[in-house]
């Protein structure tokens, strides 16, 4: 069992003790991360270990370490692959963790160099470092970073990666005679996603992450392993440069004096290096470009975890040189953290409006991603089987951008004595009904229809923005309103008056009075927008408005035959099948006679292109493919592909040459947007959607 840390005391005579635990801590962890290639803890939290040790040697001196790992690169290599003396060492890079550590940086720089010094900024890419030998312009070797001294011999696997270029491209001309180019090599979002669909087909662990299974898979023991799993390679830097009888990389033949000629030069020679980089003319822009990327780093279809900081001068970097395990002349700026480990207290169940039953992770508070998380995601039973997550183990939380959070993994530790595996409850925790799981699906629901879970959930669905749309019936009301027995299914809000919630807490006579407005103003709804809030399973906007449109009213389509249903462009037979099930329930049809006796509407407005009468909207789209990328104010990815159909346009998946228009908002996907920009398709700012949908008339710029 590994090292375990503890919490830092602040006594004096505490500070000895705790500078040699975290000594032990960060050398167990560095080992496990570059050597084994099996980490135990998330970056964040080696880097909190490290900084505290920094920390602490700042403040006492006298009790810092010759062999301290703040001044190592890297861990010792393994055994495993023979070892490879670095002829110029590999360095690790000094981390900025902030804006201010940033500018610190940039203070220190500014003692030692011209004013406003151009610099380069590139994507810290979350992968393996690799250097690559060329002998007369032919791949010779390929080495893992190691100690920075010594590292592994790789090269059988890394010539499986079809990126790396066996010779170098005679547009270089003349070949050195002794190339070491660095990079870094890792996995592609996609590759990593698919690798994972295989072990999962075939019964295999999962992997946590793109950078572990990008080291692991290059350590294979049979390259042809490793050429299964996808790797990619990204050129960097020159680490060696020789003409024969001419040791100094800089001096005589060198064919460039500044760090982005040498990446266009290694471009030239057929490496690939990341476009994604910028020349800038000092801190400002710099900064500028690190806050860019941390807010658009779910944009590339590969992880980074910050940017990369670089004097462009070569003749500079030389006179700046290094520390012991750094150079003085670059410096990382390290993202927020998206992983962070914590005690994962419960595992607990909640009931959707469906009757489906999720897993959540029940934690102990930790910041990640930007916020602080205390619950995260399981999804269903198989995921918790094959992640092995346990309540009373530390775990590995994940929350990106605005993504759900969720439970990775554990922290293994081998040897260690776990608490017994978690298992699904076989009863509702609602309503205490049975939870069954059913033939051919991943999904376990509760099969109570008055299960209280699922009542509550189905209420605030029904009247949600996207179906109803009664501003002020959020789910705390609706389970408070559950709770104290006035509320029983959707058809009940129509019996509402005043008197029905005297004595309940958070109603005043105001609240009251709007919310009884808003249901009055829900029953002139057109019948897509019941049928989105009857929450019908599979049934979405988009589905219920082609239903709407082509049968007009709702008993038609409670009567229709599922072959009818299927027919209909935008709905197919599961969701035939649906809703035919969902209207042979004598409950559901029920409610539905309930509503309607109420005078909530059954009938869809017919309306022509360019007619509004009747309480419909234009059908300024009719005939034409508007593609949405990314987050829209005010909308969100249903609400704005049903805008879309309402107004007789479709809102396929994909950008093709049939697109009339692309809706960019904000973090949208880099492939829709670049192949818009192949195919000549206009683009739109997300910022225009509004007016598009209004006029269907392409904004004009600006």
């Amino acid at each position: 069992m590994g090292p375990d840390g503890g919490h830092r005391s602040g006594a004096a005579d505490a500070v000895p003790a705790r500078m040699a635990e975290l000594r032990s801590l960060i050398e167990y962890h560095n080992d496990r991360y570059h050597r084994l290639d099996d980490p135990e803890i998330p970056d964040a939290d080696f880097d909190a270990l490290v900084r505290e040790l920094r920390t602490l040697e700042a403040a006492h001196p006298e009790l810092a370490t010759a062999d301290s790992p703040t001044r190592e690169v890297g861990a010792t290599p393994s055994t495993q692959f023979a070892p490879v003396r670095h002829r110029v060492p590999m360095m690790s890079l000094d981390n900025a963790f902030s804006a201010a550590e940033l500018e610190a940086w940039a203070g220190r720089l500014a003692k030692h160099v011209p004013e406003r010094t151009t610099l380069v900024c590139e994507l810290k890419i979350d992968g393996l470092a690799m250097s690559l030998l060329y002998l007369d312009g032919v791949f010779a070797q390929a080495a893992t970073r190691g100690d920075g001294r010594t590292g592994e011999d790789v090269t059988a696997n890394v010539a499986t990666i079809g990126e790396i270029p066996g010779r170098l491209d005679p547009a270089v001309g003349t070949a050195p005679a002794v190339l070491e180019v660095r990079g870094e090599v890792y996995m592609s979002i996609a590759a990593f996603e698919d690798l994972n669909r295989r072990q999962q087909a075939a019964g295999e662990k999962l992997f946590v992450n793109p950078r572990n299974s990008a080291a692991g898979s290059l350590r294979q023991k049979d390259p042809a392993v490793t050429a299964t799993r996808a790797l990619s390679f990204w050129a960097y830097q020159v680490g060696e440069w020789r003409i024969a009888h001419e040791p100094d990389r800089h001096g005589g033949s060198w064919p460039v004096t500044s760090h982005e000629a040498t990446l266009e030069w290694l471009q030239r020679a057929g490496f690939p290096v990341n476009p994604e980089r910028r020349v800038v003319g000092g801190f400002d822009e710099a900064l500028a470009f690190c806050r860019y990327w941390e807010q658009h780093r779910h944009d590339l279809g590969y992880e980074i975890d910050g940017a990369v900081i670089k004097v462009d001068d070569l003749r500079l970097q030389d006179v700046l040189g290094a520390t012991s395990r750094a150079p003085r002349w670059a410096i990382a700026y390290k993202f927020p953290p998206e992983e962070r480990t914590t005690m994962l207290r419960a595992i607990e169940v909640s009931i959707g409006r469906t009757g489906k039953a999720t897993p959540f992770a029940v934690l102990d508070p930790v910041f990640v991603g930007g916020s602080t998380v205390a619950l995260a995601t399981l999804h269903n039973a198989d995921q918790v089987q094959l992640k092995d997550v346990r309540p009373g183990e530390t775990v590995i939380v994940r929350k990106a951008g605005d993504v759900i959070p969720e439970v990775v993994g554990p922290v293994r530790r081998p040897g260690g004595r776990r608490p017994p595996p978690w298992t699904f409850p076989t009863v509702c925790p609602s309503c205490g009904g049975p939870l069954v799981r059913l033939p051919g699906e991943s999904d376990t629901f509760c099969t109570n229809l008055d299960c209280p879970g699922q009542r509550v959930q189905r209420i605030a669905h029904f009247g949600s923005r996207s179906a109803m749309d009664i501003e002020g019936l959020g789910e705390q009301r609706v389970d408070l309103l559950v709770r104290s027995g006035r509320l029983l299914d959707v058809a009940d809000l129509y019996s509402f008056t005043a008197d029905t919630f005297a004595g309940l807490e958070g109603f005043a006579a105001r609240s009251v009075a709007n919310l009884l407005a808003a249901i009055g103003e829900s029953r002139h709804r057109p019948l897509h927008r019941l049928l989105v809030g009857l929450g019908v399973r599979h049934l979405g906007e988009v589905g219920s408005l082609a239903l709407a449109r082509a049968f007009g009213t709702m008993d038609a389509v409670a009567e229709a035959e599922e072959e009818a249903l299927a027919a209909v462009d935008g709905v197919g037979p599961v969701i035939a099948t649906s809703v035919v099930t969902w209207f042979a329930s004598p409950v559901n049809r029920a409610v539905v006679a309930r509503l309607g006796s109420a005078g909530v509407s059954m009938v869809e407005p017919v309306t022509a292109p360019g007619d509004v009468a009747g309480g419909g909207v234009p059908q300024s789209l009719a005939g034409r493919s508007v593609v949405v990328t990314g987050t829209l104010d005010g909308y969100t990815r249903e609400e704005a592909e049903a805008a879309i159909a309402e107004r007789g346009g479709t809102s396929p998946a994909g950008v093709s040459g049939k697109t009339w228009a692309l809706v960019v908002g904000a973090s949208p996907g880099a492939s829709k947007v670049s192949k818009a920009a192949r195919l000549g398709v206009p683009v739109v700012d997300g910022a225009r959607f509004s007016a598009l949908l209004e006029s269907g008339e392409l904004p004009e710029p600006g």
